[in-house]
């Protein structure tokens, strides 16, 4: 039995769901935007997405996944939490719309078959996002590059945060170059897109995309090495040009890693610490503690939380927090006892990203590109169609004759 074919319509539901997660906040654009005309668009994409994904699934043929069963039984807090209405009627709302993200995904976990299909959605649509950065800079450098951000790279024509880019940009190096390195696209393809997203990296100075990248990378690579002699290449190159990279360059590389910073203010993260330590020190109720105080901005006291694990704290209580240390640890887990494989790089490669940036990122507990690349992981460690059963139309279609079945009987 084969695995469905999956219809090229999956792609654009992938499509909206990224463009519900590239959010409403974030620097100024060339044209004014207004906030409640992106939330319009985003939301409205959100739903869209639901109904085509229902569409393309109307008999609701999806798999089993314990990623999935976390997600869904993550919407307990958050629903036992919000009700209360601290954190005002949009809790409500952001609840609805959790639960809208997750019935398209597993509407769509019906195409899951382990293969580099998401893969590629993810790749080439976050690499649309990237285009419009990189148009925005072109048409107006002085507002991509604004002093607010510190000459940070910004979206200027949809509004895009240093963090944001940067994160979009090294999730896709990342998954291009391990499809490179297994044959999967050839190096120009993989060229046109590797070298305009590092560039973009590197005028975003994000120093948690930077290093998500390189070590999702090395652990990625690194499960590949004893199978694959492009791995093992790839790795020793990598190694010499760090450690040339280092001695000939350190004085620029340690001026880009710093931003400008004061010793005091990167140590304490541009601030983040002190947010984090106000938060921990806030007295709460133990109902507060078990579910939080409902969803929200992801932030506390006016200021972002900027770690996905307070910010879950915050919102979903220990109960959130835990589930969401389960997702990771299950797909990890699974990830470790599946063989060497590409998609089994990827996984590791996405896994270990958003667990490095959850440190000094939010968005692991509510719909974001985080929880998209969690998914994208999932599907690369789901079994094929033939391993679960999983029917397909052509095979129910199919019918023996009774005559066949005499003679085969006879």
């Amino acid at each position: 039995m084969r695995a469905d074919h999956t219809p090229k319509i999956v792609g654009t539901v992938w499509g909206l769901l990224v463009l519900n997660t590239l959010g409403s906040a974030g620097a100024k654009t060339i044209v004014p935007l207004p906030r409640s005309l992106i939330q319009m668009v985003t939301m409205g994409s959100l739903v869209a997405a639901f109904a085509l994904a229902l569409v393309l699934n109307l008999r609701l043929r999806i798999r089993a996944s314990a990623f999935l069963l976390l997600l869904s039984l993550l919407l307990v807090p958050s629903v036992l939490s919000s009700v209360h209405l601290e954190s005002g009627f949009g809790a409500l709302f952001r609840c609805a719309r959790l639960a809208l993200f997750i019935g398209t995904l597993w509407l769509l976990s019906r195409w899951w078959d382990g293969g580099p299909t998401f893969v590629r959605h993810h790749i080439r649509l976050y690499f649309a996002v990237l285009g419009s950065v990189a148009a925005g800079l072109v048409v107006s450098p002085g507002a991509a590059l604004p002093d607010l951000y510190g000459g940070r790279l910004v979206g200027a024509l949809w509004p895009l945060t240093p963090p944001q880019i940067g994160q979009y940009a090294a999730v896709i190096i990342g998954l291009t170059v391990l499809l490179a390195l297994d044959r999967r696209t050839d190096r120009t393809s993989a060229a046109v897109v590797i070298v305009p997203s590092f560039v973009l990296l590197v005028l975003t100075h994000t120093r948690t995309a930077t290093l998500g990248l390189f070590i999702g990378l090395a652990l990625a690579i690194g499960s590949l090495i004893l199978t694959s002699a492009a791995a093992r290449r790839f790795f020793t190159w990598a190694v010499l040009c760090a450690v040339v990279a280092a001695v000939g360059f350190a004085s620029a590389l340690q001026a880009w890693f710093l931003r400008g910073q004061s010793q005091e203010n990167f140590s304490n993260l541009t601030g983040r610490a002190k947010v984090w330590d106000a938060l921990l020190a806030a007295p709460r109720t133990a109902s507060e503690q078990l579910f939080g105080v409902g969803l929200g901005d992801k932030s506390f006291g006016g200021l972002p939380i900027d770690n996905s694990w307070l910010a879950v704290y915050n919102e979903q209580g220990l109960t959130g927090v835990a589930l969401v240390a389960a997702i990771i640890i299950v797909l990890g887990g699974v990830a470790l006892l599946r063989p060497p494989s590409l998609s089994r790089a990827c996984a590791i490669y996405l896994i270990s990203y958003c667990a490095i940036a959850s440190y000094t990122e939010a968005g692991l507990g509510d719909a974001s590109p985080y929880l998209l690349h969690l998914t994208v992981a999932a599907s690369l460690l789901a079994a094929p169609a033939a391993a679960t059963g999983l029917p397909t139309p052509e095979a129910a279609r199919r019918r023996v004759p009774r005559r066949a079945q005499r003679s085969e009987v006879t």
